[in-house]
């Protein structure tokens, strides 16, 4: 349950500065300070069928909302692809080729590489065909979340390349990312990061999942691994 201060340096969402968005497949919201929550997925993680049912689902959405649309209105029809989508990234199609340890480390030393330097990295999960992480962009105007998350993106896609003795394409370039708007909203942000090999039935030490450890130090988790600490202590 969700009742802690929030973390040292963390911004949600903040009314009273501007808000910069551009636009791609989805749009993208961009605050100074802000922390956000990313996915970022392998290039072959949804087949062709389930992509044309996503522009189906836009389309369908585009002729019932005739400009000028409103903000309220472009994030529920983001949420509502973002859901799905996570849906079937957690049957496991495509390579999948993350559900191997060593390939996988390659994801998570470049998102540690600059840490503390150009980005707080707070959270994640790295899953068999995607990721999901929490990140803060400590100086937007020279690294914005776009540019971070594509550098992860490249220096991974080498490395994998390479141990496979291949080329081409590793990743999907467009990312889901959403403004973490409080401290309540980082809470569950944290817990559905820490759950997704639960629901997509894998074992947990079969994803790599992280939290900045001066956050746990403070009480934010995740709740499974809360109550496995605490059922140890009571052994």
């Amino acid at each position: 349950m969700w009742n802690l201060d929030p973390p040292p340096g963390f911004q949600g969402l903040d009314p009273g500065k501007p808000i910069t968005a551009y636009q791609r497949h989805l749009p993208h919201w961009r605050q100074d300070g802000a922390a956000y929550f990313a996915t970022f997925r392998l290039h072959d993680s949804l087949p062709q069928c389930k992509l044309r049912e996503l522009e189906g689902i836009r389309a369908e959405w585009e002729r019932r909302h005739s400009p000028p649309r409103s903000i309220e209105a472009i994030e529920d029809i983001t949420r509502r692809v973002v859901e799905q989508v996570e849906r079937w990234l957690d049957e496991g199609q495509g390579s999948c080729v993350l559900k191997e340890g060593r390939l996988a480390a390659h994801v998570t030393a470049g998102m540690h590489h600059f840490d503390g330097e150009r980005y707080e990295l707070d959270c994640y999960c790295v899953m068999p065909n995607h990721v999901h992480v929490i990140v803060r962009p400590l100086f937007p105007d020279a690294h914005a979340l776009e540019d971070i998350l594509g550098a992860w993106r490249l220096f991974s896609s080498r490395r994998i390349n390479k141990e496979l003795r291949r080329s081409g394409t590793l990743w999907q370039e467009e990312s889901f990312d959403r403004i973490i708007r409080d401290a309540e909203h980082l809470y569950r942000a944290i817990q559905y990061i820490g759950s997704n090999p639960d629901k997509a039935a894998l074992p947990r030490d079969a994803c790599p999942l992280w939290i900045r450890p001066q956050w746990e130090a403070l009480g934010w988790t995740f709740e499974w691994r809360k109550r496995d600490r605490e059922a140890g202590q009571g052994s």
